[in-house]
C-alpha cells in the first residue's frame, strides 16, 4: 500500500471538509445578519410611520397543524344536565342549546372569575372554554375553546355563547366542541409577531399611526366540513382596540380582518 498517497489522499479530504464547514458557518452568519437588518429595517419604517407596539410575544421556532372532530352529543349529556337544572336539547347531533331552570346571577366586580366557576360546574368540558367577549347587542358572552392552551378563534364549532337577561343574570347557552384533537404531519417554522406585522403592513391592514394592542398566538380554521377540521397555527392581532386580524403563522399570510364589537 502506498501510504504517502493514502496520506495525501486524507489531507485533499480534510481541506475540503474544512472549506466546507467555513462556508456553512458564513453563510448562515451572513443569513442571521440579513435578519437583523430586515428587522432593523422594519421597526425603523414603523417609527416612521408612529406605528407603536408593546413588547410582543416570542414565537415558538415550531408548530403544527391541528386537526379534530366536532363532538357528537348524546341523551347521556342531556340527562345529566337535567339532574343539574338545566332544560337541554340537542340540534343537529353536534349543537347543545340549554336553559337555567333558575337564572345565575353574576357580579359586578370578578365577573370573568366567577363564569370560570359556573362554567366548570354547569357546562360539559367547561373548563376548555375561555373567555372572549361581550356582544352587546344580543347581550352575550362568547367563549372560544383552547386547544394546549391557545384559542381557536371565532370556529362555530368550537365556541360557547352564553346569554344574559336585563339582570345580568345567565339564563340560557349554546355549545359546540371539537374532540380528538392532534398534531398533523411535521412541525413547520414559525414566523415572528414583527414578520406577521409588517405583513399587514404591507397590504395596508396597519396604516400609519396604528397602535397594536394585544397579540397571541392561537388556531385558525383552515379546512371545515360538518364534523371534520383542521386548523392552522395563526398570529391575532388588535390593532387600535377595533380590529382584529388573523395571520398565517406559516405563511404569513392575511387570514381575515374582522371589526371588533366585543368589549
Amino acid at each position: 500500500m502506498d501510504w504517502r498517497r493514502t496520506k495525501t489522499i486524507f489531507i485533499i479530504t480534510f481541506l475540503i471538509l474544512n472549506v466546507f464547514l467555513v462556508f456553512q458557518i458564513l453563510e448562515k452568519r451572513k443569513n442571521n445578519q440579513l435578519e437583523i437588518l430586515a428587522e432593523a429595517s422594519m421597526e425603523e419604517q414603523f417609527k416612521v410611520d408612529e406605528i407603536s407596539y408593546g413588547q410582543l410575544p416570542k414565537a415558538p421556532d415550531k408548530a403544527s397543524y391541528i386537526s379534530g372532530n366536532s363532538y357528537v352529543f348524546t341523551e347521556e349529556d342531556t340527562t345529566k344536565l337535567t339532574e343539574n337544572g338545566q332544560k337541554a336539547e340537542i340540534v343537529e347531533d353536534i349543537k347543545l342549546v340549554s336553559t337555567w331552570e333558575e337564572p345565575i346571577p353574576l357580579p359586578e366586580m370578578n365577573m370573568i372569575t366567577r363564569l370560570e366557576t359556573i362554567f366548570k360546574e354547569e357546562l360539559l368540558f367547561g373548563a376548555k372554554y375561555e373567555f372572549w367577549g361581550f356582544n352587546p347587542q344580543n347581550r352575550s358572552l362568547i367563549f372560544f375553546q383552547q386547544y394546549d392552551g391557545k384559542n381557536i378563534y371565532s370556529n362555530d364549532s368550537a365556541m360557547v355563547v352564553a346569554y344574559l337577561n336585563d339582570l345580568n343574570e345567565l339564563i340560557s347557552y349554546e355549545q359546540t366542541y371539537i374532540v380528538d384533537t392532534e398534531k398533523m404531519d411535521v412541525e413547520q417554522d414559525v414566523i415572528s409577531v414583527l414578520d406577521a406585522l409588517y405583513n399587514l403592513y404591507n397590504t395596508g391592514d396597519l396604516k400609519p399611526g396604528s397602535e397594536v394592542g394585544n397579540v397571541t398566538l392561537g388556531y385558525y380554521t383552515l379546512v371545515d366540513y360538518t364534523n371534520s377540521h383542521v386548523l392552522i397555527p395563526t398570529w391575532h392581532i388588535v390593532v387600535n382596540e377595533e380590529e382584529d386580524f388573523y395571520v398565517n403563522a406559516f405563511e404569513g399570510s392575511v387570514i381575515k380582518k374582522e371589526n371588533r364589537t366585543l368589549e
